[in-house]
C-alpha cells in the first residue's frame, strides 16, 4: 500500500511540475503548496522516510548533476564567496540558530539545540536558482548560488554529526570536531577526484555511448558510499560522501567536454529527467509531513502555542543570519571582483538578492527524520520532536516566504546584466565564426584527398565542395540572424522560411515512414533506425533560429 501511495504522489508531483513549466511558474513551490494543503485531508497515509535512502539515493545524484553542468573554471573564480556562503556562514547559522533555540526553549539542551543548528543550516538553490535563470540573474550570481549549494551540504551534514556525537555522548573536544571536519574534506576529495580520474578513464577507453552513461549513473551512488566508509583513523572520522560527489562530478563535467556527442546528448537527457523526478518527489514529501511532524509533539512538555512562536522566531533568524553576513563579507575587498568582471563594488543589489536566497530543502528534511530516537543509554533523544518541527517551519517557511518574493525582488530591483547578454552574444558569434572558417579549410584541404581516393571528375568534386560549403554557411548565417536581429526582423528573415522549410520536410518524412509501417511496409526495427536519424536532423535544427524565434 505504501507503495501505491508513494507512486500517486509522484505521479501528482509530475503533474504539478508540468504545469509550472507550461505557464512560468516555480515547480518546487507549486509542490510544496498543493502538498501542504493535501496534508490536512483527513485519512492521508503517512509516508515513513527513511534518511539513509535520501541521503544515499536522492541526494547523490542531485550534487552529481549539478556538478557535472557546472563550469570548473566559473567555480574556481568564486571560490572565495563559495567558502564563505558554503562553509562559514553554514557554521555561524548552526552556532546562532542553535543560541537562540536554547535560550528560548530552556528545556532543549544545547547540544540537541546545535543539532537543529545544523539541520537547518545548509539552504537548498535549486528553486532559487532556477527563478535566477529565468529572470536573467548575472552568471557569477548564480555560480556563487550554485557552488554554495554544492558545498554546504558536506559542512552542515559534518556538523551535523558532530553535535550528535554531543548528545549521544561520544564527542570529544572542540580540536576533536575540527580535526573530524578536516579529515571529512580532504578525504572526500581525495576519494572523488580518484574516482573522476577513473572513471573517466574507463568512460574513454569503453567507446561505447551506452555503456559510458551507464558507469555515469553509477558514479553518484558509489563515491559517496565509498567516501562515507573510509576510516582513516578511527570509525569517528570518515571521509564527506558529498564532497567526494561533487568533487568527482566537477572533473568528469569538465572532461566531458572532449566526450563523444551521443555521450554527452544521452547523458544531458538521463541527468535531467532524474533531476526533476527526484526533485518532486522530494518537495512534496515534505509538504505532506506537517501532520506526522505536529502529531510527534505529543510528548512535547511545552504547549503547541509557545513552540509555534518559538519556530517563527528561529524562521526569522534563519532568514536574518544570511542578510548582514552576505553584506559584510561582500564589502572584503577580495571579494568584491568575484561577482563580476568589472573592478568596481558591485551594486547593493546584488547582495540583497543573494542574502535572500535561503530556502531550504532535501538536506534539512533527512537531517531532521534521521535524528535518532533514543541515545546510546537507550533514553529518549532529548528534543527530538521539538528539533522535528522547528526544521520542517524553517524549511517549509523558507521555501514560501522567500521563494515567493524572489522573483518581485529579482524584477523590482533590476538585478540582470544586458552587458553580460551582450557579451555572451559577441563569443557566440565568434566561435560560430571561427567554427565556420576551420570548416571550410578544412574542406579545401579534403578536396583533393577525395579527388585522389574516389573516382569522380573534377566537375562533380567542385559541386560537392559548393554544397558543403552552402551547408556550413547557411548554418553560420542563420545564427548570427538569429543572434543579430530583433524579434520582428526574423520572422521576416530568409533564414527562418529556410529553417522552418526544413522542418517541414522533416516532419513530412516521418509521417511518410509512420504510413509505411502502419500499411505492413515496414518492420518496426527498421522504422525505428530511420526515425532516429530524423529525429537527430530535427535536433540539429531546434537550437537554430526557429527555436530562439519561438
Amino acid at each position: 500500500m505504501e507503495q501505491l501511495t508513494l507512486m500517486v504522489v509522484l505521479g501528482c508531483a509530475l503533474g504539478l511540475t508540468a504545469l509550472a513549466r507550461r505557464f512560468n511558474l516555480s515547480a518546487p513551490l507549486l509542490i510544496v503548496v498543493v502538498a501542504l494543503a493535501v496534508s490536512f485531508v483527513p485519512g492521508v497515509p503517512r509516508i515513513e522516510l527513511d534518511p539513509e535512502l535520501i541521503l544515499t539515493l536522492v541526494l547523490p545524484p542531485l550534487l552529481y548533476s549539478t556538478a557535472l553542468n557546472s563550469s570548473f573554471e566559473q567555480f574556481r573564480a568564486v571560490i572565495r564567496p563559495i567558502v564563505a556562503l558554503g562553509v562559514i556562514l553554514v557554521v555561524v547559522t548552526a552556532v546562532v540558530v542553535g543560541l537562540v533555540a536554547h535560550l528560548l526553549l530552556p528545556q532543549l539542551p544545547l547540544a540537541s539545540a546545535m543539532v537543529l543548528g545544523a539541520v537547518v543550516a545548509p539552504p537548498d538553490a535549486v528553486a532559487a536558482v532556477a527563478v535566477g535563470r529565468r529572470l536573467g540573474l548575472p552568471r557569477r550570481l548564480t555560480t556563487v548560488l550554485t557552488g554554495e549549494s554544492l558545498v554546504n551540504d558536506a559542512a552542515a551534514l559534518t556538523l551535523y554529526r558532530i553535535a550528535l556525537a554531543a548528545v549521544l555522548g561520544t564527542a570529544g573536544s572542540v580540536g576533536h570536531g575540527f580535526l573530524i571536519f578536516a579529515v571529512a574534506a580532504v578525504a572526500g576529495i581525495g576519494v572523488g577526484l580518484l574516482s573522476g580520474i577513473l572513471i573517466g578513464y574507463l568512460r574513454r577507453r569503453l567507446n561505447d555511448p551506452l555503456m559510458e552513461s551507464v558507469f555515469g549513473i553509477i558514479v553518484p551512488f558509489a563515491v559517496y558510499v565509498v567516501a562515507e566508509q573510509v576510516h582513516p583513523f578511527s570509525p569517528d572520522f570518515s571521509g564527506s560522501g558529498v564532497l567526494a560527489v561533487v568533487t568527482a562530478g566537477l572533473y568528469l563535467g569538465n572532461h566531458s567536454l572532449h566526450a563523444g556527442s551521443a555521450t554527452r546528448i544521452q547523458d544531458s537527457s538521463i541527468w535531467a529527467t532524474l533531476d526533476v523526478l527526484l526533485e518532486t518527489l522530494v518537495f512534496a514529501l515534505m509538504g505532506l509531513q506537517l501532520p506526522f511532524v505536529v502529531e510527534n509533539l505529543r510528548a512535547s512538555p511545552s504547549d503547541n502555542v509557545t513552540l509555534l512562536l518559538i519556530a517563527l522566531a528561529l524562521l526569522g533568524v534563519t532568514i536574518g543570519v544570511r542578510i548582514p553576513y552576505v553584506f559584510l563579507t561582500g564589502a572584503l575587498p577580495q571579494a568584491l571582483r568575484l561577482f563580476g568582471r568589472e573592478p568596481s563594488r558591485p551594486s547593493w543589489r546584488y547582495f540583497l538578492v543573494l542574502s535572500w536566497t535561503g530556502m531550504r530543502g532535501v538536506v534539512t528534511l533527512a537531517a531532521a527524520t534521521g535524528v535518532p530516537l533514543v541515545t546510546h543509554t537507550g533514553q529518549p533523544f532529548p528534543g527530538r520532536a521539538e528539533i522535528q518541527l522547528f526544521a520542517f517551519f524553517v524549511a517549509i517557511g523558507t521555501l514560501l516566504v522567500q521563494g515567493l518574493t524572489l522573483p518581485s525582488l529579482i524584477r523590482r530591483l533590476h538585478v540582470s546584466s544586458e552587458a553580460e547578454a551582450e557579451r555572451d552574444e559577441a563569443e557566440e558569434l565568434a566561435a560560430r565564426e571561427a567554427a565556420m572558417h576551420a570548416a571550410l579549410k578544412r574542406l579545401d584541404e579534403l578536396m583533393p584527398e577525395l579527388l585522389a581516393k574516389v573516382d569522380i571528375s573534377p566537375e562533380r568534386a567542385e559541386r560537392l565542395a559548393l554544397r558543403l560549403r552552402g551547408l556550413v554557411e547557411s548554418r553560420y548565417q542563420g545564427v548570427v540572424a538569429a543572434i543579430s536581429l530583433s524579434a520582428e526582423e526574423r520572422e521576416t528573415s530568409p533564414h527562418t522560411a529556410f529553417f522552418e522549410a526544413r522542418r517541414q520536410l522533416l516532419l513530412s518524412q516521418r509521417e511518410a515512414v509512420l504510413r509505411c509501417r502502419e500499411q505492413g511496409e515496414l518492420d518496426d526495427d527498421v522504422l525505428r533506425k530511420v526515425l532516429r536519424e530524423l529525429d537527430l536532423e530535427e535536433l540539429a535544427l531546434s537550437d537554430t533560429l526557429t527555436s530562439r524565434v519561438s
